[in-house]
């Protein structure tokens, strides 16, 4: 049992709440992927965790409460020098982006890697794993806030999603080796057209509205891979390969080697408001909800 302190919104939870999310819980559910707080007790058989210990949460729902009840295995233990804001919103992103780099895309010092919707919670931390990793990173995001916060993140090259030649100015850049996509729907074309010889297409999401469907000649032609990549599915097959990445991903926040970026704290009672900016993605980085 968990007493919880904050919770981590995900795109994920508007999809879920629309009962479009590939993993639905059964209703009634409460929303909520992750979570971070405090044990508040134990129960028979649990051996490596004791109350009072400070946890990150990968609930798959259940957050938005004040306390939630949770396999033992599902629980990471946190720095004490993290503040719960940022471990609420720390597994989905920055454990999509390191597994999905380092296991799925194979990134290599020196590629190049696009990163669309580069400014949002899972992008900014794309950019950011991207550059640990020795690529050159193209950061495509909307409006100079979004792209200047890409910028601090690590990011070598900018440019607007809302380009009128996105194509061309992605291919004027030299193309990319990696594509970690986001968005999808209207930034898949150009995003694809851009990519090089053998380079590996990361569909992570579609914030954008639309399931994009993909021509497989074109595939054939350009030599290139396209990776589905959904993190919580590995639970289900793999869940060792989550913990390793987990454990790499703390150990580089101890080490400062990342910066978790939150652009909004809300309370619980403003959750319809904090809802309303990731649909409109009117955010930078990750929006919590302070329970």
């Amino acid at each position: 049992m968990v007493k919880i302190a904050a919770c981590g919104l995900n795109f994920a939870d508007l999809l879920m709440a629309n009962g479009k999310y590939q993993d639905i819980p059964p209703l009634p559910a409460t929303l909520g992927l992750e979570l971070a707080g405090t044990v508040a007790s134990i129960g028979p058989g649990v051996a490596n965790l004791s109350p009072g210990e400070r946890v990150a949460v990968y609930a798959g729902s259940g957050g938005l409460a004040e306390f939630g009840a949770f396999p033992a295995s599902r629980c990471v233990k946190i720095p004490d020098a993290m503040p719960m804001e940022e471990a609420a919103g720390f597994q989905i992103a920055y454990g999509t982006s390191h597994l999905a780099l380092e296991r799925s895309a194979r990134l290599q010092p020196g590629e190049t890697l696009l990163v669309t919707g580069a400014a949002g919670g899972v992008g900014l931390t794309a950019v950011e794993i991207g550059k640990l990793m020795g690529a050159r990173v193209i950061a495509c995001a909307r409006g100079p806030e979004k792209l200047e916060a890409a910028r601090a993140a690590g990011a070598d090259e900018l440019i607007d999603s809302e380009h009128p030649d996105l194509r061309g100015a992605l291919k004027d850049l030299g193309g990319a080796d990696v594509v970690y996509d986001t968005i999808g729907g209207p930034l898949f074309t150009p995003c694809f057209r851009a990519c090089r010889p053998e380079a590996r297409y990361l569909l992570i999401g579609f914030a954008g509205g639309e399931v994009q469907q993909i021509p497989a000649n074109h595939l054939l032609v350009k030599n290139v891979s396209v990776i589905g990549f959904y993190w919580g599915g590995y639970l289900k097959f793999d869940e060792a390969a989550l913990t390793g990445s987990l454990e790499t991903l703390m150990r580089w926040y101890g080490e400062g080697r990342l910066k978790p970026h939150v652009s909004h704290v809300m309370p619980l009672d403003r959750v319809e408001e904090a809802m309303a900016l990731l649909r409109e993605r009117k955010s930078t980085g990750k929006i919590v909800i302070s329970i």
